[in-house]
């Protein structure tokens, strides 16, 4: 059976206006497999994916799935075929709860009434298998974090009989041990004889969970093969064309007084109590499980969640009640995790969105300077090499790591003194990852302090001064981060 070919997609092409987002890809997958599909930001993964899922149509090519030509007109037709698609941007009703979002589409009935009892079961069934008991089925799926939000994809994508199953990031957002999770889940599918495509940023994650492995750069396809006969820098020379010597650059900067002080800090739900004290100069990276309170313990200092107890100090002021507008006029700036809802305004162009927090600095009499406006969104566009046709382009049509760069061009054009980023490099490549880690050690060369939450520890232990672990909404501790390892964070964070 794992001889055979469950899908062939032959000379595919997708073209959306005057970018050329996929031109003559190849691609095939046998069933038991896990293929892993690798290509920078705009490489066109996603939208390959989008064809096979229904979501879009393409201009050529052919696709044969179980031998047989497919041709789906829309999602339903593919989730019809056994073909179920986990996308990067999740696809949720956030005002419906946990239980109801796992089994949307799905409810069984009997004899045409909702059957509540059986949808619970399958539902905390659903949820136990991913080993997050903890979730409320009832509670509003808006409520979770972003980090919980994905496992509820997962557990719906992978509820049913799946015959082909396609990640798209599914693990952006989770830690370490979530990712172990999965991955037995993944194995356990394929063992099953489920064909799953994984797409991901994290090339480690690839080698370890993939059997083989095909690569795009520019919409083309320019590598396929078995994974085991691959090697970690041949894959990043294949995705960029160029070898990337220094993953976590090395950037000596000098550590001065503190900025920012935080005393047994607490908001209403998370964190319970934070104890940090950031330095000028200083990247300190927050690592801790999902729930663990690290994005509520930056909302909270950046004054988008309110403050139960403790204190705030910056450059030695009490600042602890506060609100953004004055976060900001503090010399703060906050990066959120979830792009989608708080970073970015979709509907509008790359330039607004990146100018969108300095307009004072590009208006005269109420009236806005185009010119000098689109002079400084093009040095940021140049600065992260974001990938557009143009400054007028809806950033809606760009891929999520492209979306993510203009976030932080966004935060870098503002100038703050103190960078609270938050899951900063989720959903981008490893050139552009590399890239994100010296501008944010520029940033600590030019005097300015980083707080740097991530849930991939290799990150935090590589360009980090100094790490703080949490567990349960408690900052257990903190130290440098060369007297930390991967496992000691693992075990402080899990409370061991």
């Amino acid at each position: 059976m794992k001889n055979s070919v469950r899908l062939r997609m032959c000379g595919v092409c997708k073209q959306f206006g005057p970018t050329q987002a996929l031109n003559n890809v190849n691609f095939e997958i046998k069933p038991g497999e896990v293929h892993a599909l690798i290509g920078e930001n705009g490489a066109g993964k996603s939208t390959l994916m989008k064809i096979l899922s229904g979501a879009h149509s393409p201009d050529c090519g052919e696709i044969i799935f179980e031998g047989k030509p497919f041709v789906p007109s829309n999602p339903l037709d593919s989730r019809k075929a056994g073909i179920v698609m986990i996308y990067q941007e999740l696809n949720l009703a956030p005002h419906l709860s946990v239980e109801e979002n796992i089994m949307l589409g799905e409810e069984p009935n009997d004899f045409g009434w909702l059957n509540t009892v059986r949808r619970h079961k399958l539902a905390q069934e659903a949820i136990d298998k991913l080993n997050h008991h903890h979730l409320p089925l009832s509670k509003p799926v808006y409520l979770l974090s972003l980090a919980e939000q994905q496992v509820i994809e997962i557990a719906r994508a992978t509820l049913g009989s799946v015959d082909l199953l396609i990640m798209d990031e599914p693990t952006s957002s989770l830690t370490k041990i979530d990712v172990t999770t999965l991955f037995s889940i993944i194995k356990k599918l394929r063992d099953e004889g489920t064909s799953i495509i994984y797409i991901s940023h994290f090339l480690e994650e690839c080698q370890e969970i993939a059997d083989r492995y095909t690569v795009l750069r520019d919409g083309s396809t320019v590598g396929s093969g078995v994974m085991d006969d691959v090697t970690f820098p041949e894959l990043i020379h294949l995705m960029v064309g160029r070898k990337i010597n220094e993953v976590f650059p090395q950037r000596p900067h000098a550590i001065g007084k503190p900025v920012m002080e935080i005393s047994n800090l607490a908001g209403l739900s998370k964190p319970r109590c934070v104890n940090l004290k950031l330095h000028k100069g200083e990247i300190f990276g927050i690592a801790g499980l999902i729930g663990a309170g690290r994005t509520e313990t930056l909302r909270v200092c950046f004054g988008l969640d309110d403050v139960k107890k403790g204190n705030l100090f910056i450059q030695g002021n009490e600042k602890t009640y506060s609100i953004p507008q004055r976060r900001l006029n503090d010399g703060l700036g906050f990066l959120s995790e979830n792009r989608k809802d708080e970073g970015l305004m979709l509907n509008r162009n790359v330039a607004e969105n990146i100018t969108t927090t300095t307009y004072k600095n590009f208006t005269r009499w109420g009236l806005i300077d185009r010119v000098r406006q689109y002079s400084s969104a093009r040095r940021m566009v140049d600065r992260l090499d974001i990938k557009i046709t143009e400054l007028t382009q809806s950033v809606n049509k760009l891929s999520g790591g492209n979306q993510q760069k203009i976030s932080l061009g966004r935060l870098l054009l503002h100038d703050a003194d103190i960078y609270l980023l938050d899951e900063p490099t989720r959903g981008i490549d490893i050139a552009s990852k590399t890239q994100i880690y010296k501008i944010i050690c520029e940033l600590a060369m030019e005097g300015k302090s980083v707080i740097f939450i991530s849930s991939y520890i290799p990150e935090l232990i590589g360009i980090c001064d100094t790490i703080g672990v949490m567990c349960r909404g408690v900052m257990e501790d903190s130290k440098p981060a060369k007297e930390w390892s991967e496992n000691e964070i693992l075990s402080t964070a899990i409370g061991q």
